[in-house]
């Protein structure tokens, strides 16, 4: 099969790589659409180093084209999206059901080669049937719209409840109609307003550039209080916690999806004072369902955020594409 290997940081090659054969309980995909990432640009980069040789690309939707003995969840032929991250199940944080903060969590594009080729071979229990009649691409955010689906259910956000999104890239852009359908009313906060049109056409209420004003004044304006009941972040910088910490309300709640690579000085006595709840969220558990389910719906829209679509052979333009204002979410068609 064709793939895009990646030799070392930013040494990307279009080879012909052999297809595994599924083992027992696996199943191979043949990939219809992959999503590009900043994950998969840190990997390219050499940012985030991998073992060498590497095919990345862990958000994905496919066609079942082999199953391994014992598998029956899919079929050949079914269509699926790929929940990329399995754990070793048998742990103790995998037992009492933190599977996603495993310590032997395998991702797929990261710990194993991934979907940025013509067919990848993972567990049958990653595979999540899309429904007949959607379109491939509809269920491409599938992964990390399942990100911010736990992000803002451990905010536990209630109809009615003011609530704001920090950082209005993909996760951003997709919290924020998650929150919609909890029924909240949302606060967009970007760095500039390029994307603020379409966070409103996708049911933000108000939006705000972060450095043009007071961030307190604007939540309290907003939500008709103190400051806002909930915020999701999603920047993931150093920066946009403190941003966070600015626009809640005392007794608020704070959920932090980015992963901040620089040490934050959060003003810890504010925390205590306001009796804020400030909680991670890594990935998922059992999101992908209720992922799924957004989507098919249509509770939540991805595809007025997949910016660029590119074959497989032009990768090297996917990832230059990657990096331009104008995108959000890089798409690649092997």
């Amino acid at each position: 099969m064709k793939a895009a290997v990646l030799r070392g940081p930013k040494d990307l090659r279009i080879e012909e790589s052999p297809a595994s054969a599924p083992g027992s309980d696996e199943v191979t995909v043949r990939v219809t659409i992959a999503g590009l990432c900043g994950t998969d640009y840190r990997i390219w980069s050499g940012d985030r180093p991998v073992r060498y040789p590497r095919i990345m690309g862990h958000e994905f939707v496919g066609v079942v084209e082999a199953v391994g003995p014992g598998v029956e969840r899919v079929r050949p032929g079914d269509r699926v999206s790929v929940e990329p991250n399995y754990s070793c199940g048998v742990c103790p944080l995998c037992r009492e059901g933190n599977r996603n903060l495993c310590l032997s969590r395998t991702a797929v594009g990261i710990d194993v080669d991934g979907c940025f080729a013509q067919a990848v071979t993972v567990p049958s229990r990653c595979c999540w049937p899309v429904p007949h009649g959607a379109t491939d691409e509809r269920f491409l955010l599938t992964e990390p719209l399942a990100v911010v689906v736990r992000a803002a259910d451990r905010g536990a956000p209630r109809a009615g409840e003011a609530a704001a999104v920090v950082g209005v890239g993909t996760l951003g852009l997709l919290a924020l109609q998650v929150l919609r359908a909890r029924g909240a009313r949302v606060l967009a906060l970007g760095r500039t307003t390029k994307r603020f049109e379409l966070a409103e056409s996708l049911g933000a209420e108000s939006t705000q550039v972060i450095a043009d004003a007071d961030l307190g004044a604007v939540a309290r304006q907003f939500s008709g209080r103190e400051g806002v009941d909930l915020v999701i972040e999603t920047a993931g910088t150093a920066e946009a916690v403190l941003h966070a910490l600015d626009v809640v309300r005392p007794g608020g709640r704070v959920v932090l999806t980015g992963l901040p690579h620089e040490p934050t000085s959060v003003r810890f006595f504010n925390v205590v004072r306001r009796e804020v709840t400030i909680l991670g969220s890594m990935i998922y558990q059992d999101e992908f369902p209720e992922a799924m389910r957004l989507l098919a719906e249509g509770h939540v829209r991805t595809q007025p955020l997949v910016t660029h679509r590119f074959a497989l052979d032009a990768i090297d333009q996917a990832f230059a594409a990657h990096r331009e204002p104008a995108s959000i979410k890089v798409a690649v068609v092997p």
